[in-house]
């Protein structure tokens, strides 16, 4: 029997996605790739393979997960086995600097950015980019991990060589100009089988890690005892979008042959938008969901049901 395999590596991130497949009757089977093994030999079962994998995978003591799970997707691919978000969508995953470079070729702005190998590269990119305040990032790296702001070079300079650097997991820094956005809000799309589903505001006042998955949250953490909670909720569905930039969107993953993501993009001061990330292993917020009425990985289990009909 033709069945959906998962290609992942955190269960807490599939298990709202299976619940839905079972939800809905859809057989299924999940494929956890922190380790394994691939038999060339072999020939891959019948079915449809969603790609889940993670370019924050190492934070999770999977280190070469992502790797594993590209010569996995090879090997499917090379039996003419149907992979959503196959070997191009991971690709884009684990780069930053892929993702930059395809979406300013498909002309779509993105935050002036430069990689650097080396401590030393690092400052000079900074000095290179010609603008203050600017953050750094990693070129892999997920959830907004690694992101901090730096008002001066100086700053960064100190940073770098102290205790508290953090060392890429692929060695590349990304240094970026940093792009305020009056309100403090950043927009992240989210597309299923490449077409626009919903925009949801996520409000950065408190940070820049901005996984919105259910298992990423802090409850209360950082609600100091006695305060009023925030008016503004960190995730917040909206209906306030461009349609012409969705349209763009989807074109751009037509083109990157990626079939399920969340795009994230800023608004400066004067109106224009700068796209700085997408997100192939995309996760949906309950809260958010549920007061919008709308419900990411029921769509999606949707969407891989009619995929495996099709097959």
């Amino acid at each position: 029997m033709k069945k959906i395999y998962i290609i992942h590596e955190n269960d807490e991130w599939t298990d709202h996605l299976t619940r839905r497949l079972d939800e809905l009757q859809v057989p299924y089977e999940t494929w956890h790739l922190h380790e394994g093994i691939i038999d060339l030999n072999s020939t891959p079962p019948e079915g449809v393979f969603y790609n889940r994998m993670s370019a924050s995978s190492h934070t999770r003591g999977h280190r070469f997960a992502p790797e594993l799970a590209a010569s996995v997707i090879t090997w499917l691919e090379s039996h003419g086995r149907q992979v959503l978000n196959g070997s191009n969508a991971l690709s884009l995953e684990v780069s930053k600097v892929k993702q930059y470079a395809l979406l300013e070729k498909s002309g779509i702005k993105t935050p002036k950015t430069i990689g650097a190998v080396g401590k030393e590269n690092i400052i000079t990119a900074a000095e290179k980019i010609g603008t203050t305040p600017f953050i750094t990032k990693h070129n892999r790296a997920g959830k907004g991990l690694g992101v901090q702001l730096f008002q001066t070079i100086d700053s960064l300079r100190t940073y770098v060589n102290s205790n508290s650097f953090e060392e890429p997991v692929d060695g590349i820094t990304l240094i970026q100009q940093y792009i305020k956005s009056e309100d403090q809000i950043i927009t992240r799309a989210e597309f299923i089988g490449g077409k626009f589903y919903y925009a949801v505001n996520v409000d950065t006042s408190e940070g820049f890690e901005l996984c919105p998955a259910d298992a990423c949250q802090i409850g209360d953490a950082f609600c100091p005892v006695g305060e009023e909670p925030q008016i503004r909720p960190k995730f917040e569905i909206t209906e306030e979008v461009d349609t012409e930039q969705m349209v763009k969107y989807e074109k751009f993953l037509e083109y990157a042959g990626i079939d399920v993501a969340g795009i994230e993009f800023i608004k400066d001061g004067d109106g224009n938008v700068y796209t700085y990330d997408i997100n192939t292993n995309t996760n949906y917020n309950a809260d958010a969901e549920a007061i919008a009425g709308k419900y990411g990985m029921l769509q999606l289990a949707t969407f891989l049901k009619e995929q495996l009909k099709l097959a």
